[in-house]
């Protein structure tokens, strides 16, 4: 279970960006009537993209609870990039929780597919009923153009096609601009065998 614990903050999304992407009008006095509107529309692209990606743009705190490693020499992260692990504990069945020192395991950073491997033969046992939580942070940077171009422009793209089209009801389900598709494209997690 994957929870993300802090919310992109405001200050981080291109709601500038997007009023120039629209080609809104400027010099109004009411300028930022529609920032709220803008807002929304911008997370959900930002929410879209990370989803078919599998990556988090702007970098934030997540919790992931696992019940069973899939090795015991490492286990791949739910989302990427992945920059940092803040904390490791061991939960028992009855929720009483332990730390696990830092020094028993290490972060393999890596775009696609990051993570957690043991620093000594094997990653510390999950008890019995119980589960392992690991809280780290994950995203390309803490600012918008810390987000590759690419990316980038997916979001507002996206974001574009969610306001144009906002009254519509009709579209099928997942549908995606094949300009943003294309964008994602290099981005989308890969699924080879069995997986990690």
């Amino acid at each position: 279970m994957l929870t993300e614990d802090t919310d992109i903050p405001l200050a981080a999304l291109p709601v500038d960006a997007f009023k120039t992407h629209l080609r809104l009008g400027t010099g109004f006095a009411a300028s930022s009537v529609q920032d709220e509107v803008l807002e929304s529309f911008l997370r959900a692209a930002i929410a879209a993209v990370e989803a078919r990606t599998g990556k988090a743009l702007i970098a934030r705190e997540f919790t992931w609870r696992i019940a069973a490693w899939r090795s015991d020499c490492g286990q791949v992260f739910p989302v990427a990039p992945v920059s940092a692990i803040a904390a490791m504990a061991r939960v028992q069945a009855d929720g009483s929780e332990t730390v696990i020192d830092a020094t028993a395991y290490r972060l393999v950073p890596e775009l696609h597919a990051p993570r957690i491997e043991p620093a000594g033969t094997m990653l510390p046992a999950v008890p019995t009923g119980g589960a392992m939580r690991i809280r780290f942070t994950a995203g390309f940077g803490a600012a918008w153009d810390d987000v590759p171009a690419d990316l980038r422009q997916a979001v507002l793209m996206l974001a574009t096609h969610f306001y144009e089209f906002r009254g519509e009801t009709a579209l099928g389900d997942g549908c995606m601009p094949f300009g943003v598709s294309s964008l994602l494209a290099r981005y989308r997690p890969m699924r080879i065998g069995v997986g990690q």
